[in-house]
């Protein structure tokens, strides 16, 4: 797919030229990247580059959405201990419900420019894009994102409308200019929306569920990693800790949408798998901040992933169901989407869906 609009081309062109050589040798640089930053951390956290950015972020990111659930008092602290635990990637959206507005009063008391602070837009257009831009930096209290990101890319169609004239693209490339974003990026569930967006652009970054469960059950990601990688696009995995769709019948033992891990040799596993997939830099919890928790332990202790350990995971994918997979079946064979396929999410009412 290629948008020929006069904006969007020169951007890729002076893009490639900053970035020099970088995405051209990213297979070789993957390669040496991630073993150069093995020691990189702040409290016992590690750190990996965000591709050709040069940003360097924790392995674990902070999932705003779990603000949704707190008071501001809860935020804060929150928040607070995320951050003098390791991370500095906080990460937020205006379809999280309240938790932009939570999480500019927690950020309070931090240095800015400690953190590496990202947001999206579910807009499309270039109008509700700077809308939302506008009024997430208000609430996040903050000059400037570091990562700005197209929130939950589905159809070819929302890509085509996105990256064309008009599009949120140009709102996006005007704000850079103007210094209130830094880097560009995108959220995707479904491998054709992905890859979509990889062939029109070139993004920073894609965030996107890179989970042991659908990996092995129907090879979900693998397309999108590989993708990425001939693209240089750092890999944001979403939804590393995720176990399937809850069984039919099974007691829920959280309020959402989908089953997590909660045993932390299980989370362990899972995050070493995310992390050890190629151009993969951070891994974004479950919204709950006592499985942020068990991540951040579990990201301290992280080693390459072992033969025996995807033995396990294998195992435990077995059989799991997916709440991605018919989504992604249906935009794959070209089918309409007229809405969210999982009501019980948090965020199904927004207009693009759940995050």
């Amino acid at each position: 797919m290629r948008f020929d609009h006069k904006g969007i081309i020169m951007e890729r062109r002076e893009f490639l030229k900053v970035a020099g050589t970088a995405a051209g040798s990213y297979a070789l640089a993957s390669e040496t990247l991630l073993a150069a930053q093995a020691g990189s951390g702040v409290a016992g956290l590690p750190r990996r580059v965000l591709g050709r950015t040069g940003a360097k972020i924790s392995i674990v990111c902070f999932p705003g959405l779990a603000l949704n659930q707190l008071s501001q008092e809860e935020s804060t602290a929150g928040v607070h201990k995320a951050f003098e635990q390791g991370i500095n990637h906080f990460d937020v959206a205006p379809a999280y419900g309240n938790a932009e507005i939570k999480m500019g009063p927690a950020l309070e008391g931090i240095d800015r420019s400690k953190i590496f602070l990202s947001c999206k837009t579910k807009m499309r257009d270039k109008d509700g894009a700077r809308q939302e831009l506008e009024r997430s930096l208000t609430r996040l209290q903050t000059d400037y994102f570091d990562l700005y990101q197209m929130h939950h890319i589905r159809t070819p169609e929302e890509v085509q409308k996105a990256l064309g004239p008009g599009g949120a693209i140009e709102t996006f490339l005007k704000a850079k200019a103007e210094g209130k974003i830094r880097h560009i990026g995108f959220s995707a569930h479904t491998t054709k929306g992905a890859l979509e967006m990889m062939k029109g652009f070139a993004f920073d970054s894609v965030m996107f569920p890179i989970s042991y469960c659908d990996y092995f059950e129907w090879g979900f990601g693998k397309a999108v990693l590989e993708m990425a990688k001939e693209k240089g696009a750092a890999v944001l995995a979403m939804k590393a800790i995720y176990a399937g769709a809850w069984p039919k019948g099974a007691e829920r033992t959280r309020k959402w949408w989908y089953r997590p891990l909660e045993k932390d040799e299980e989370i362990l596993m899972a995050l070493r798998f995310a992390l050890s997939q190629p151009g993969v830099v951070t891994t974004v919890p479950v919204s709950y901040l006592d499985l942020v928790d068990k991540c951040i332990a579990a990201a301290r202790d992280y080693q390459p992933i072992t033969e025996a350990e995807l033995a396990r995971l294998r195992a435990l994918a077995a059989g799991c169901g997916s709440v991605f997979r018919q989504e992604d079946e249906r935009v794959a064979m070209g089918h309409p989407l007229h809405e969210s396929l999982h009501p019980d999410s948090p965020h199904a009412c927004c207009c693009y869906g759940t995050a």
